[in-house]
């Protein structure tokens, strides 16, 4: 990684700090995840979703498989869950509660006391999703969440949604070429949505009444 400030470039170097052990890496076979998401490569893991704990615990996820490890500082691996889904983005609801956005189930919560997984938000009026992909809170706990799915140019329905604390499901963009990674100004006032096959990260500035207006790629 490199950064310029002027004429004089400062080098940062990175290095591996973790890889997952052997003992997790799947027998290599072909999954339906990969097949639509990585051209059917057969592949034995592909984490996504980090998040750290108070206690500097790093989670993450394993899409293809189903799982949730556990990362300790020292860099030792456990297996939280394995379950029938797709799990991709997580975020912290409270002290013990993680909730994942799960490309085959919708939204979903993890409790680490109980190790349960149960559903938060599997479909909206009945409707599956296109398939969920990240999340992010607000302060005041609304939770938007990105309907990626398989779109892109060819299809630019994806979706942005605000599910607030009492249930209400907003749908605040269905336009979006592959909705991403999705993050809020630290003011709240605006939401940044990477539009992956667009190449692009949108700027969505929120109204008075809480939608959306003069959307647009800020880069």
């Amino acid at each position: 990684m490199m950064h310029f400030l002027g004429a004089s470039p400062i080098v940062k170097h990175a290095e591996v700090w973790t890889t997952l052990p052997d003992e997790f890496r799947q027998s290599a076979k072909a999954t339906a995840w990969a097949e639509a998401n990585r051209g059917g490569e057969v592949i034995d893991s592909f984490l996504e979703g980090p998040v750290f704990d108070r206690h500097g615990n790093l989670y993450v996820t394993d899409i293809p498989y189903g799982r949730v490890f556990k990362v300790t500082p020292a860099g030792h691996w456990e297996l939280v869950v394995q379950y029938e889904g797709e799990p991709n983005g997580m975020k912290w609801w409270g002290a013990h509660v993680l909730v994942i956005a799960d490309y085959q189930n919708g939204l979903m919560k993890l409790d680490l006391n109980t190790k349960a997984v149960s559903p938060l938000l599997a479909r909206r009026n009945s409707e599956s999703f296109k398939g969920v992909n990240d999340l992010t809170f607000d302060s005041r706990g609304n939770l938007y969440f990105t309907d990626q799915g398989q779109t892109g140019l060819h299809d630019p329905t994806g979706r942005v949604y605000r599910l607030r604390p009492d249930g209400q499901l907003d749908c605040l963009l269905n336009n979006v070429t592959s909705p991403n990674g999705i993050v809020l100004s630290p003011d709240e006032r605006v939401l940044f949505v990477a539009a992956t096959r667009g190449n692009e990260v949108w700027r969505a500035p929120f109204m008075p009444d809480g939608s959306v207006s003069k959307v647009g790629p800020v880069f």
